[in-house]
């Protein structure tokens, strides 16, 4: 039985400050909740401040990206041991915004998630189309390159420490939201990918997350499709009330 994980993307948002108010309401309501693993993942500069408010909870914690190397003249980057000694959990990797604003590739998505694994971080691999590769009938297509791209080489347990998350582009911050059943579909596509590339059980095994203006309203329907493991939450994780109905309704 693959437990429901619900993860908090907070993106370009929240001072320290502000992310130490938000998770002292998520605390007050989600500290000992265990029926659902919770993630939250703030900016680099709130993790330091987070983890510690986290430590002692059931309360998970997430970061929104990483490189690959190790160490380096790498400008601005940060690597999996930083995360670690932050107590990290999770790291978000090749979200659309990476993709789209930065370049990344599945190739670069792939090297990412190869380090991670190999430095004991969850990788909550994203794959998602857009609107025009939607409407023009590339959806098989597009999913099936990004998932065997971003998830190539990796061992049977390498992609079951993993997490994806399918986020269609076109529902990112727009308010338009997959239906259930659209994106029940393409989860079920994902897990026939996994079982050509690895087996049936590893395809059954791993949780594959929705991410897409889910909201308190529709996280119910979304969460209760048989191959929906929980959500990947962008705004509705800035406020506290939002997310913490979220997270209940994938009990």
């Amino acid at each position: 039985m693959r437990k429901k994980i619900v993860a908090g993307n907070w993106k370009m948002n929240m001072t320290t400050a502000e992310a130490a108010a938000l998770v002292n309401a998520l605390k007050a309501d989600l500290a000992n909740f265990r029926e659902v693993e919770v993630v939250v993942c703030p900016p680099f500069t709130a993790l330091s401040t987070v983890s510690e408010l986290v430590q002692g909870t059931h309360i998970d914690l997430g970061a929104q990206n990483m490189h690959w190397e190790k160490n380096g003249a790498y400008t601005g980057e940060i690597c999996a041991g930083m995360l670690r000694e932050l107590y990290c959990h999770y790291v978000i990797l090749g979200h659309s915004e990476r993709r789209q604003y930065f370049g990344e590739t599945d190739a670069i998505v792939n090297r990412k998630t190869k380090a991670a694994l190999a430095s004991s971080l969850h990788p909550i691999v994203c794959v998602g189309e857009t609107l025009q590769e939607r409407e023009a009938g590339k959806v098989e297509e597009v999913i099936t390159t990004q998932v065997k791209g971003s998830l190539a080489g990796l061992s049977a347990k390498e992609v079951l420490d993993s997490v994806i998350a399918y986020e269609p582009v076109w529902a990112i911050g727009t308010g338009k939201t997959a239906t259930s059943q659209q994106a029940q579909d393409v989860h079920a596509l994902i897990r026939k990918v996994l079982a050509e590339m690895f087996d049936a059980t590893v395809a059954q095994g791993v949780r594959i997350q929705y991410g897409g203006s889910v909201k308190a309203a529709n996280a119910k329907e979304l969460f209760g499709m048989p191959d929906i493991d929980g959500g990947l939450i962008g705004g509705a994780a800035l406020d506290a009330k939002s997310f913490i109905d979220i997270v209940r309704a994938a009990v």
